[in-house]
């Protein structure tokens, strides 16, 4: 059986392409499964120091595949398939030691969205369109509001939560679901931007960071400045740490940059 999510490597950069464009890369059951594999590949792999999700065709991801959700007048909680391994793969890549590329090609809506804001960077075209449409179809923005609630201004996440409303991708950086929105032609550079930058990056450094924007903003004052004068000790004198600093005092790429940049 093919799959519905594929794979690809180079440069260290793993790109994970939903591929089911007959029904708008909708999460099924099958491309969740498919997904799931996929990130553990590339989370497991050494080689890969960034990972990039990305869809096929002019859609990202049109949320869940309603076709699976519909059951029998008596069926319960647990007959309906909606959780599956969606929970896990947001936590994947909200987890994950290497930071995590949302190359949007093209529309989101519902749980697509969740995806969206559990990756670290989220670039989309200007000509893309979001939309929250749980409500309307009388269902909760429930998994996903667990990211999704991480990214947006408060009063944002009300307004189109509660609506439905269609907002734009210009629209969407300006409430903090997207980091970039650039006109289609340059949404391809705009991803090489950020996978230049990011393979720069100490792999520990970048897992350790990512984790500390993360966390930090809820620890006290006094207690943050402990735990980050303590962090900043045990980096400056780690391994990878001596070896950046050698690589700046030699004006030569430390070992981790890959040969060519």
């Amino acid at each position: 059986m093919t799959s519905l999510v594929h794979k690809e490597m180079a440069g260290g950069i793993a790109t994970i392409t939903l591929d089911s464009p007959p029904n708008r890369n909708a999460l099924s059951v099958r491309l969740l499964g498919d997904l799931e594999q996929r990130l553990n590949w590339a989370l497991a792999e050494p080689d890969v120091r960034v990972i990039v999700l990305t869809g096929a065709g002019p859609v990202f991801c049109s949320g869940a595949d309603l076709k699976e959700q519909r059951v029998e007048p008596a069926a319960g909680v647990a007959d309906a398939p909606v959780t599956a391994s969606f929970p896990g793969i947001m936590s994947l890549i909200w987890e994950s030691p290497k930071p995590v590329i949302c190359r949007l090609n093209g529309t989101a809506r519902a749980g697509g969205l969740g995806l969206v804001a559990a990756c670290d960077f989220a670039i989309a075209p200007l000509t893309a369109s979001f939309a929250f449409t749980e409500v309307r179809l009388g269902v909760v923005p429930a998994m996903i509001s667990v990211p999704v609630l991480r990214r947006l201004d408060p009063r944002a996440a009300a307004e189109y939560f509660l609506t439905g409303e269609v907002f734009d991708a210009a629209r969407a950086v300006e409430i903090g679901l997207l980091t970039r929105a650039v006109p289609a032609e340059s949404l391809d550079e705009a991803v090489r931007h950020y996978t230049d930058m990011l393979i720069r990056g100490g792999p520990e450094s970048l897992a350790i960071t990512k984790r500390l924007v993360r966390d930090l903003p809820g620890v006290s004052f006094e207690e943050g400045l402990r735990q980050m004068a303590e962090l900043s000790a045990q980096r400056f004198t780690s391994e990878e740490g001596q070896e950046g600093i050698a690589a700046f005092m030699g004006k030569r790429p430390a070992k981790w940059v890959p040969r060519g940049m």
